[in-house]
């Protein structure tokens, strides 16, 4: 028998006259306590990347974004410590076990060379050549989005069951379940943000309009 192929979850599944509106909250992270910054050869972006990946946050979450997410029924966030602490500093009780599925879309990188550059330029170049297909060390730009389209999803199941849901999660991850909420019918900003602690709002209803600018610190 074939098995057939899941399909993404669109806004129009869940409205109707009885149902009531439908959120997804997506807010970046606090500030991590390793900064990506000063120079770095080739060769050292695997151990930035790794202590990165372990670090926690150094500030806490404005009041006022606390106080705007205070109506909140459920929350979501990766498995990484810097999703992790800034959940639990937003104040969220009973947090659910964090999962890898919601993690920023990994960096890819060359493991040699000596050439020695900002850290910021070594981001900016390997993010251009994934954008282009370079996948090495890491994973493609298109298993990237495919992931999206699963949290994107599981979002939306969330929001289904509790009204409404936050993604504690990453700036360039968060950016692409963006782009999958959106092409399924929910309405918001193109980008929910890139500075820590920004969020951006998006909602599923029968209402065409409502678009939600996102909230900057």
């Amino acid at each position: 028998m074939r098995e057939s192929k899941k399909r993404n979850l669109k806004c129009d599944d869940y409205t109707s006259s009885l149902k009531p509106d439908m959120q997804i909250i997506l807010i970046r992270h606090g500030q991590p306590a390793v900064e990506l910054s000063g120079m770095a050869r080739g060769r050292d972006l695997s151990a930035i990347a790794k202590a990165y990946d372990a670090s926690g946050i150094v500030d806490r979450p404005p009041p006022e974004t606390m106080a705007e997410l205070r109506h909140l029924n459920c929350m979501a966030c990766s498995d990484l410590p810097r999703s992790v602490e800034s959940a639990h500093a937003l104040g969220f009780a009973g947090l659910p076990a964090a999962d890898r599925l919601f993690r920023e879309a990994a960096l890819p990188h060359f493991a040699r060379g000596s050439i020695a550059l900002p850290v910021t330029v070594w981001v900016s170049v390997y993010r251009l050549l994934w954008l282009a297909g370079f996948a090495r060390n890491g994973k493609s730009y298109t298993a990237a989005k495919a992931r999206a389209g699963q949290a994107a999803n599981r979002l939306i199941g969330l929001a289904k069951t509790h009204g409404n849901v936050v993604l504690v999660g990453h700036g360039l991850m968060n950016y692409l379940i963006a782009q999958q909420l959106r092409a399924n019918g929910w309405q918001g900003p193109a980008k929910p943000g890139k500075r820590f602690w920004e969020y951006g709002v998006y909602e599923c209803s029968g209402d065409s309009g409502g678009l939600r600018e996102k909230v900057k610190r």
